[in-house]
């Protein structure tokens, strides 16, 4: 067998969202979808094909897991390796992008973002099912991606069959609380929340040392407690700006957004899906272990069938573990 014949190939899509083109950062509603097509892919295969959707994490796009970095293995090298040596079967790998300006996703509707649950699903999706010949769908990301993971596929398992989540955010008080001061900081020394945004984005090498912490905060109450009538982009913020007392009511509404605590009410939704994987490494830096311990313990209590890994490693250069759980999908998923 040729060489070439082994090697799957990667598209490039453009498309024109509905859905984003009144986003309220003006992002680009003109977006990329980046495809991995297996080596001997056809459309007219009776069988069809798994496409397994894939969300990045906090500061990424779709396009960057199909790396040039010389350190890793890019995703498409990763799939032609697993297939070659029969540890997984052949599917479509689905990228896509969902960066805004508030510096990644966490795949879900609001008003200060935009609707990219809806993006998702109710475009991404029936485009590479008319362009392709899928059977079956699945959803799998890493750290904000694996967060959109865990909640895509509890609220949608009529589009998602299967999950991965890696490193997802969840347990709230552990994973975000801690930025809170930093961001405060951050936000006092530049004079308010949205002068800060304003700042980090014009000016790349003054970000100052807690730029992280709050781009972070910024972007997660944009998701978690948006407010169309607020001052600070239409962003509720989860604290007081002048003496940081935490707000209750609007840390509850980040609470309803927890995946910890969504298991209980979406517990019929996920029973449906075939395969719940969740992974995390013990030493991780933004204590996403204690998370994912919770939502293994509230699943094994609710009788929910799932796969559960920890690691001895931190958040990141974690790649080596879709070695894991995409094989794990297609077994889930295989029509074999």
């Amino acid at each position: 067998m040729p060489e070439d014949s082994k090697k799957g190939r990667v598209v490039c899509h453009t498309f024109e969202s509905k859905v984003l083109k009144s986003n309220q950062l003006k992002d680009p509603y003109v977006r990329d979808i980046t495809v991995y097509i297996p080596p001997g892919y056809s459309k007219s295969d009776s069988k069809g094909y798994l496409a397994a959707f894939g969300v990045v994490g906090f500061g990424g796009t779709g396009k960057m897991i199909f790396n040039i970095d010389p350190l890793h293995e890019p995703l498409d090298k990763r799939m032609d390796r697993l297939i070659s040596s029969r540890k997984c079967g052949s599917m479509l790998i689905i990228m896509v992008d969902c960066f805004t300006r508030f510096g990644g996703n966490q795949y879900i509707n609001s008003s200060a973002t935009g609707r990219y649950e809806d993006y998702i699903i109710e475009e991404i999706v029936p485009f590479i099912d008319s362009e392709y010949n899928v059977s079956s769908r699945a959803v799998w990301g890493k750290s904000s991606g694996g967060y959109g993971s865990m909640v895509l596929g509890m609220r949608h398992p009529e589009v998602f069959s299967a999950l991965a989540d890696h490193s997802g955010d969840s347990a709230f008080e552990y994973c975000y609380m801690m930025d809170f001061p930093k961001a405060l900081e951050a936000f006092r020394e530049i004079g308010g929340p949205k002068k800060w945004l304003e700042h980090f984005w014009q000016h790349p090498d003054e970000r100052g040392t807690n730029f992280h912490q709050a781009l972070n905060t910024f972007a997660m109450a944009a998701h978690y407690s948006p407010n169309p009538r607020s001052n600070e982009l239409g962003v509720d913020l989860p604290f007081d700006l002048e003496t940081g007392e935490l707000r209750e009511d609007i840390w509850k509404k980040w609470l309803r957004w927890d995946p910890v605590r969504m298991v209980e009410r979406y517990k019929q939704n996920l029973k449906k899906l075939k395969l719940i994987y969740i992974d995390c490494g013990f030493k991780d830096e933004f204590n996403l272990i204690w998370g994912a311990r919770i939502l293994h313990s509230k699943l094994n209590r609710l009788g929910i069938k799932h796969h559960y890994g920890e690691f001895n490693d931190g958040h990141m250069n974690i790649q080596y573990r879709y070695d894991t759980s995409l094989p794990l999908i297609y077994k889930a998923l295989s029509n074999g």
